[in-house]
């Protein structure tokens, strides 16, 4: 994928890019066929500036057959896609502005899987945001604010737990008034379960309850730590004992994305290992 800088945010260079992103994306999904990778983050620099107010393009209706075609690959080969707005993108801010850019933000994510004529069992992944002066008042505040948002997106949006603030009991909390389905991250269960038990398989099988036919198999997020690095830190391959282990003891079906440093490296060997019953 390629980006620019605001400044550089011409009509001409962000139609060059556009056409580019779509291409580079239609290339990966070629190499994560040919490897068997069936989950695939979207980046959400993919339609660039499209939540800003410098990119006036029309993207969604002049690059509709483009992004039509990638998403008819999408179902033909059953790809499961997604998107994940960064820490900025937040519905819990006390900030009025930041709010409304946010919900600019998930509306174009959405837009995105929407152009490619994709079901809702392909996610936009949102974290709560931050702590501010009281957490309950704040996931009362999210709360508040996704119930405003267009239907669309409601489709599609899913929240996970996080490495500091909202553990595993804070998101049911927010999915059992909202109905919102959760995505089980592993290792930030690990970092921040805030007294609540730790058994993982307990936390994973929880949010297995909040996801709904229209929803999909449930996804869950895996990664380690990185030796060395601050905690919390992603590791840049995977240790296979410990994933076959975390694997071994997933309820299925169930789809396993990884965050980690090497990306495609270590989801094939992963599944190459899966095949091979960990021995390789």
């Amino acid at each position: 994928m390629k980006s620019c800088i605001l400044k550089n945010a011409k009509d001409d260079n962000l139609n060059f890019l556009i056409k580019h992103n779509i291409e580079t994306l239609n290339k990966i999904l070629d190499y994560n066929l040919k490897h068997r990778l069936l989950l695939f983050r979207i980046s959400s620099g993919f339609i660039l500036f499209a939540s800003h107010s410098i990119n006036e393009i029309p993207w969604a209706t002049k690059y509709k057959k483009e992004l039509l075609s990638v998403g008819d690959k999408i179902k033909k080969y059953r790809i499961r896609v997604s998107m994940h707005p960064g820490q900025y993108t937040t519905l819990s801010s006390p900030n009025e502005e930041i709010v409304k850019r946010a919900i600019e933000d998930l509306k174009y994510q959405t837009q995105v899987l929407d152009s490619m004529g994709l079901d809702s069992s392909n996610k936009v992944i949102l974290h709560i945001g931050g702590r501010y002066d009281d957490k309950r008042e704040t996931m009362d505040r999210f709360i508040v604010e996704y119930e405003k948002l267009p239907q669309n997106i409601k489709n599609r949006l899913v929240i996970e737990n996080d490495d500091k603030i909202y553990t595993v009991e804070d998101v049911l909390y927010i999915s059992k008034k909202t109905g919102i389905p959760l995505i089980f991250d592993y290792f930030h269960h690990v970092l921040n379960h805030a007294g609540e038990d730790l058994n993982w398989e307990s936390a994973l099988m929880k949010c297995r309850k909040t996801w709904g036919k229209k929803d999909g198999v449930q996804k869950v997020h895996y990664s380690q730590q990185a030796k060395d690095k601050r905690r919390g830190s992603h590791s840049l391959t995977i240790s296979l004992p410990e994933f076959i282990e975390f694997y071994n003891s997933l309820p299925r079906p169930i789809d396993v994305m990884l965050e980690v440093k090497d990306k495609n490296i270590s989801a094939i060997k992963c599944i190459y290992a899966v095949e091979n019953k960990g021995t390789h």
